[in-house]
């Protein structure tokens, strides 16, 4: 257990520039562009007439608002919340996506799996713990940073009104900001399951592949989607094109990014959206209930299939 521990740690010294600062530009970029936003929204009110502060209508939003508006408040709020971190999810997804793609080949490439190798570490150790690197370790770095972001962007927000004499902390209270983190957070052990699938096609074409990992590893799914489209199209065969594109294509490439596992399985997923005017969808009483979907784990079985494949090539793989 102990030298899992190091070889997780040694993924985050290697890659901290993906897994630590890149959730955290992100962030600070998304909260420069928002106080940009908002210095040029006060200009432009000054420059044309438009007094906000004088204007009732913000007022009346503090003191006179009924359930409907409170819900409305409340919402936008939270939504506020999510939308820092979701796009942090983002670049996340492009991180971990090139990280798995890079994780098995560069040690090849350079020659210092040599190393590696000469120490008594399995490839099985060694491959899990770039598995948990990025799918447990990168997303709650990125969770903990989407939270505080969208914390100081509140804040932010909260302070501007202020100054136009809105009770902005009596709004505040609408807000679900526990529940946000707590949504956000129990996340990730569904995340790591949903990502399983590109995660062992992504390792499993770095620890094949002798060069071009990304083009191998995106070039045979598409292209063998574009062959069942086109076999589909001339009606030559009765296949399958639309299931293969969402649950072939789609979770080999696009499971690392958050969320976007999870519409594999439309169904299962859409049912909680559809009706909801809040963001109910995202609690985890209802994320959790893709558990029950058997292609969530028909996807899981085949990702540790996939690791398998990763682990082997790990091991027998000679580009001398």
């Amino acid at each position: 257990m102990k030298t899992f521990y190091w070889l997780v740690k040694r993924e985050f010294w290697e890659h901290r520039g993906g897994f630590f600062w890149a959730p955290i530009i992100t962030g600070g970029v998304f909260l420069l562009l928002n106080i940009m936003g908002i210095i040029t929204a006060e200009v432009v009110g000054a420059r044309h007439g438009f007094d906000f502060g004088a204007s009732s209508v913000l007022h009346r939003v503090g003191t006179q608002m009924d359930a409907g508006d409170m819900s409305r408040v409340a919402l936008t709020m939270d939504i506020a919340m999510f939308s820092a971190t979701m796009l942090i999810a983002v670049v996340l997804g492009f991180v971990v996506f090139f990280y798995y793609l890079g994780a098995l080949y560069d040690d090849r490439r350079d020659r210092s799996i040599l190393f590696w190798k000469s120490l008594p570490i399995s490839d099985t150790s060694t491959v899990l713990s770039k598995v948990v690197s990025a799918t447990v370790l990168a997303p709650i770095i990125a969770v903990v940073v989407g939270i505080v972001v969208g914390m100081l962007q509140l804040l932010i927000v909260a302070t501007t009104l202020s100054f136009h004499g809105v009770n902005v902390w009596h709004l505040l209270v609408l807000a679900h900001p526990f529940r946000v983190m707590l949504n956000l957070i129990g996340y990730i052990p569904l995340y790591a399951l949903l990502a399983l699938p590109s995660a062992g096609w992504l390792l499993l074409c770095s620890a094949w592949s002798r060069n071009k990992p990304f083009l191998w590893a995106v070039a045979l799914p598409v292209a063998t989607g574009l062959v069942v489209s086109w076999f589909g199209l001339m009606g030559l065969f009765d296949l399958p094109t639309v299931w293969f594109w969402k649950n072939i294509v789609q979770r080999s490439l696009l499971s690392v990014f958050p969320i976007t596992g999870s519409l594999a399985d439309e169904a299962s997923f859409t049912h909680h959206v559809a009706g909801n005017s809040d963001l109910s969808f995202m609690d985890l009483t209802n994320t959790y209930q893709l558990l029950a979907s058997a292609n969530l784990w028909i996807g899981v079985v085949v990702g540790l299939g996939l690791l398998a494949g990763a682990v082997w090539f790990r091991r027998w793989r000679d580009d001398s």
